[in-house]
């Protein structure tokens, strides 16, 4: 079997081991938000072979502010005490900067997101990440089937 992302990112790359408790919570959202994006870059080109930017558009819309808020609220009840004190630690996060396109609470939800998914993927819990981002895509509904999405 195949060593997981995080044992073979920590041999290769020579990574000391970490504490993601002691990481503020706009630093795990900066990791989160690049390990949730991978996730849906992922997702979308296994759908097969289109035009890059189709694939661009339909990762964007699942990558914003608004959709990252509302997947959060899908899952909300799955999430462990720990996980959800991770969240609000991010959401309450003081960040200089907001999204363009979006509003301060689908702002907050979602850097509370990234923050979970920065913390578990730091923790090495990608397998967590993964089923709950899949959990949330399912709930909102926003996972097409293959064979229909090919022929759009």
């Amino acid at each position: 079997m195949e060593e997981s992302i995080n044992s073979c990112l920590k041999d290769i790359l020579k990574l000391q081991e970490i504490e993601p408790n002691m990481y503020s919570p706009l630093a795990l959202a900066y990791m989160g938000d690049a390990v949730y994006e991978l996730l849906i870059r992922t997702k979308v080109m296994n759908r097969g072979s289109m035009q890059v930017n189709k694939m661009h558009k339909k990762t964007s819309s699942l990558v914003k502010a608004e959709t990252q808020a509302n997947l959060f609220k899908a899952v909300e009840k799955e999430l462990t005490e720990e996980e959800m004190a991770v969240y609000k630690r991010g959401r309450n996060a003081n960040s200089a900067t907001m999204a363009k396109h979006a509003t301060m609470q689908d702002y907050r939800m979602a850097t509370g997101f990234e923050a979970l998914a920065g913390w578990l993927y730091l923790q090495g819990r990608t397998q967590r990440l993964a089923w709950l981002t899949m959990l949330g895509l399912e709930r909102l509904g926003l996972l097409e089937d293959n064979s229909q999405e090919k022929t759009k």
